[in-house]
C-alpha cells in the first residue's frame, strides 16, 4: 500500500513536471521566435527602404541634371544651337516633360528636397514652353470651321483646308494622298521629296480632278518639291526663297473672289546631320528673309526640319509669322518619324506657317503609307 502510494506520488510529480515542461516549451518558444523574427524583419525592411531611397535619390539627381542641361541648350542662341548634335537633341524637348515628372516623383519618394525643388522647377519651365500648343490663343472663327465642313470646297471664300507632306523620296502612296485630299477637301497641297515617277503616280490617282494646278521644281534633278492647287497658281516660280537647301516652289492663290492674294511656298530645309549643321541653320535663315517682304502675304508649308524649340525656327517666325499648331489648342503635332515599327512620331518638324494677320486651326496629323513623315493638315482664314 505504501509502496503503491509512493509510486503514485512519484509518478504524479514526474508526470506533472514532464507535462509542465512540455507545455511551457510549447508556450514560450514560439513567443521567443516570433519576437526575433519581427525584429529582424523590421530591420531588414528599414534597411531595404533606405537603400531604395538612396538609389532613387541618385537617379532623381541624375535626371534633374539632364533636365538642367536640356534647358540650357534650349536657351542657347541660334548660332550656338547649330553646334553639332544640339539640333537633334532639341527635337525631343517636349518629351523632357516626362523626364521632369519622373525626376520629381523620385525626388519626393527619396526625400531629397533640394533635388525635388530643382526637378519641379525644370518641369515647370518645360510645361511653360509647351503650353501654347494646348491653349487656343488664336482660334478659328465659326464661319471658318463651317465653311470647310461643306462636302465641296468653296474656292471663292477666304477659307481653305491645306495640307503638307514629305513623301520620302517618292515612296509615299499616291492614291492615299489623293484620297485624303478628297476627303478633307484640300484646296492647296505642298509636297516635298517628290520624284518624276511619283508625280506620274499622282496623276494616275487623279490628283488633277481635285487640284488641277501645280508647280513642281527640283534642284538636283532627283528629288523636288511641289505645290498643287484647286485654283490657278499666279506667278509660279521654281524657287520662291532663293534657298541653298532645295528649290522651294511658290505660287499665288486668290481668295474671296480674287480680292485677296496669298503666296504659298512648299518648304524643305536642310536636315540637321553630320557635316550640315551650319547649312541647316542657313536654310532657316534664308526663310527668315521673307519677314522683310511686307508687300506679299505668305503661307509656308513643308518640312522645316526644326521645331518651336529651335531658336532658328522662332527667329524665322519673329513677330510676323505664326505656326498653325502653336497657339491653336490642337496639342503636339508630331509628324516624324512614322516608318519605325512600334515607335511613335516624336518630332514636330512639319509646319503650316501663316502671316500674323491670318488665323489657322483644325490641325490634324495623318499617317501616310510609305512615308517617314505624317501629313499635316490645317484650316486657314486669310482674313482681311
Amino acid at each position: 500500500m505504501a509502496s503503491s502510494r509512493n509510486n503514485g506520488k512519484s509518478g504524479g510529480k514526474s508526470a506533472g513536471r514532464k507535462t509542465g515542461t512540455k507545455s511551457g516549451n510549447k508556450m514560450t518558444k514560439p513567443s521567443v521566435k516570433t519576437g526575433k523574427s519581427n525584429g529582424n524583419s523590421k530591420g531588414m525592411s528599414a534597411k531595404a527602404l533606405r537603400k531604395k531611397r538612396r538609389l532613387t535619390g541618385a537617379l532623381a539627381g541624375l535626371l534633374t541634371v539632364v533636365m538642367i542641361a536640356e534647358i540650357v541648350l534650349r536657351l542657347l542662341s541660334a548660332d550656338l544651337q547649330a553646334l553639332p548634335y544640339i539640333p537633334i537633341i532639341l527635337l525631343f524637348v517636349p518629351w523632357f516633360i516626362l523626364v521632369g515628372a519622373l525626376a520629381s516623383g523620385l525626388a519626393v519618394f527619396s526625400r531629397r528636397p533640394v533635388v525635388a525643388l530643382l526637378a519641379f522647377a525644370c518641369l515647370g519651365v518645360n510645361c511653360w514652353w509647351q503650353y501654347p500648343f494646348f491653349s487656343p490663343t488664336h482660334p478659328l472663327s465659326v464661319a471658318a470651321t463651317s465653311a470647310v465642313a461643306h462636302s465641296i470646297a468653296d474656292t471663292d471664300d477666304q477659307y481653305a483646308r491645306v495640307m503638307t507632306l514629305n513623301v520620302y523620296k517618292g515612296e509615299a502612296d499616291a492614291q492615299t494622298i489623293v484620297d485624303l485630299v478628297r476627303e478633307e477637301r484640300v484646296e492647296v497641297l505642298a509636297l516635298q521629296e517628290t520624284t518624276n515617277d511619283f508625280v506620274e503616280q499622282l496623276k494616275n490617282a487623279h490628283i488633277e480632278t481635285y487640284l488641277p494646278y501645280s508647280q513642281v521644281s527640283t534642284m538636283d534633278g532627283a528629288y523636288g518639291n511641289g505645290l498643287w492647287s484647286a485654283t490657278p497658281l499666279a506667278e509660279p516660280v521654281d524657287d520662291a526663297v532663293n534657298s541653298s537647301a532645295s528649290f522651294m516652289p511658290g505660287g499665288t492663290v486668290q481668295f474671296s473672289g480674287g480680292q485677296k492674294a496669298v503666296r504659298f511656298v512648299s518648304v524643305h530645309t536642310t536636315s540637321p546631320r553630320q557635316g550640315d549643321w551650319r547649312q541647316w541653320k542657313r536654310s532657316l535663315d534664308e526663310l527668315g528673309l521673307k519677314r522683310g517682304d511686307e508687300g506679299t502675304r505668305y503661307v509656308f508649308m513643308g518640312d522645316f526640319n526644326a521645331t518651336m524649340d529651335h531658336a532658328s525656327m522662332r527667329e524665322f517666325l519673329g513677330a510676323r509669322f505664326r505656326d498653325a499648331a502653336y497657339g491653336s489648342g490642337h496639342g503636339f503635332a508630331f509628324t516624324s518619324p512614322t516608318n519605325l515599327f512600334a515607335v511613335p512620331a516624336v518630332a514636330a518638324v512639319d509646319h503650316v506657317v501663316v502671316d500674323s494677320d491670318m488665323t489657322a486651326g483644325q490641325v490634324q496629323v495623318k499617317r501616310i503609307t510609305g512615308s517617314d513623315h505624317a501629313a499635316l493638315l490645317a484650316t486657314i482664314d486669310v482674313g482681311r
